[in-house]
């Protein structure tokens, strides 16, 4: 996976209610970006989450038509639901961006957290890029002797 500061929405936020991202893509026009390869946004847990109750937290890409992101805001990719306990330091969420829902004419590009209940800490960087790193490990299955 490569990064590029410039397609960079959030940069160690903290995150304590439901909130869209700190910045966002500028398309310069309202355009159809779809075209092409899929795009993912990856949301990356710098300080796990955390809350009085048990929320369950929803990461999603987001389109708008201004820089703030709150005018016109469309969804355009959804992670589902995760529960805050599996939200902890190092916790990558890829959310694959809908390349038939960008076509909806929005000139921004970004990021929203959709917490359940307020959070007391909690803090993300999101990307987006164009491959991402898909590692899992597994249990070997063997047995040292010896």
């Amino acid at each position: 996976m490569i990064t590029d500061a410039l397609l960079q929405v959030a940069s160690s936020q903290a995150v304590t209610a439901s909130a869209v991202s700190e910045d966002s893509v500028d398309l310069g026009v309202a355009r159809d970006i779809g075209a092409g390869k899929t795009l993912y946004m990856v949301f990356t847990c710098e300080v796990a989450a955390t809350s009085a109750g048990a929320p369950n937290i929803e990461f999603e890409a987001i389109v708008a038509s201004d820089a703030a992101l709150t005018t016109g805001i469309k969804s355009v990719g959804t992670s589902g639901i995760f529960l805050k306990a599996a939200i902890v330091i190092g916790k990558q969420v890829v959310v694959a961006i809908n390349p038939e829902l960008l076509g909806v004419g929005a000139r921004y590009l970004g990021a929203r957290f959709n917490a359940s209940v307020d959070l007391t800490a909690g803090t993300f960087t999101v990307d987006i890029v164009e491959s991402i790193s898909d590692i899992k490990s597994y249990a070997s299955g063997f047995t040292v002797t010896g």
